[in-house]
C-alpha cells in the first residue's frame, strides 16, 4: 500500500479551506482534491459551524443564458482566461484566485447597498469552468459592443448581441426605479440643509 504523501495532504487540505471559504459545495470539493468524504465533511464543520449543504449540484446550461447570471458568468470567466494566460497554476488555484478576483470587482449583492449573496455561487463558476472545457459553452462576440459573452456552444454568432447591450425590459425598468431611488436619496440631504 503506497503512503499518502503528506505534503499532498496539506496542499489538498489548504485548496479544500479556500474553496470552502468562498462557498464551494462538497461535491466540488471531493472532485478537486484527494481528501475523503469524512475528512471534507469534518473541514467543513469546522470552517463553516455547519453541516455541508446536501443536495445536488446546479447542473443547467440554461441560467447563464439569462441577463444578469450571463453577465456575471461572463465577467468571471473572461477574469479566469486572464489569469490561464498570465499564471502557470494548476486549475483548482487559478480557479480560487479568479473567483476571489470576480468577489472583489463585482457589484456582487450591492444594489441600493446592501450587501448580499453573490450572483455567481464558486459552484456555479466551478460548474460554469466544467462547461467551458466540455466544450457546451462558448464566448460569443457581440455585434454591437465587440465583447466575448457566454453562450450555448454551436449557436450561431452572425447577429449575436449581448445582455448588456440589449436588456430585457424588466432590467431597465429596475434601473430607472434605482436611478430614482439613488436621485431622491440624494436629494433629501440638500433639502435639509437648506432648512
Amino acid at each position: 500500500m503506497a503512503q499518502k504523501s503528506i505534503a499532498r495532504e496539506a496542499e489538498d487540505i489548504y485548496l479544500a479551506t479556500s474553496m470552502i471559504r468562498l462557498g464551494a459545495r462538497l461535491q466540488v470539493l471531493q472532485a478537486e482534491t484527494s481528501l475523503s468524504y469524512d475528512r471534507l465533511a469534518r473541514l467543513y464543520r469546522e470552517i463553516k459551524g455547519c453541516s455541508p449543504p446536501k443536495g445536488m449540484l446546479p447542473f443547467s446550461v440554461d441560467w447563464f443564458m439569462t441577463w444578469l447570471p450571463n453577465i456575471h458568468a461572463t465577467m468571471f470567466y473572461s477574469i479566469y482566461r486572464y489569469l490561464e494566460a498570465h499564471l502557470s497554476l494548476p486549475k483548482p488555484l487559478l480557479l480560487v484566485e479568479a473567483y476571489q478576483l470576480y468577489m472583489e470587482h463585482s457589484l456582487v449583492g450591492r444594489i441600493g447597498g446592501t450587501p448580499g449573496e453573490p450572483v455567481l455561487s464558486f459552484t456555479r463558476a466551478w460548474v460554469l469552468i466544467r462547461f467551458f472545457d466540455s466544450k457546451m459553452l462558448q464566448l460569443s462576440r457581440c455585434v454591437r459592443c465587440g465583447g466575448g459573452f457566454v453562450a450555448h456552444a454551436h449557436d450561431p454568432e452572425r447577429n449575436f448581441v449581448c445582455a448588456i447591450c440589449k436588456p430585457p425590459a424588466r432590467a431597465v425598468r429596475q434601473r430607472e426605479r434605482a436611478g430614482a431611488t439613488g436621485l431622491a436619496a440624494a436629494a433629501q440631504p440638500a433639502q435639509r440643509s437648506e432648512q
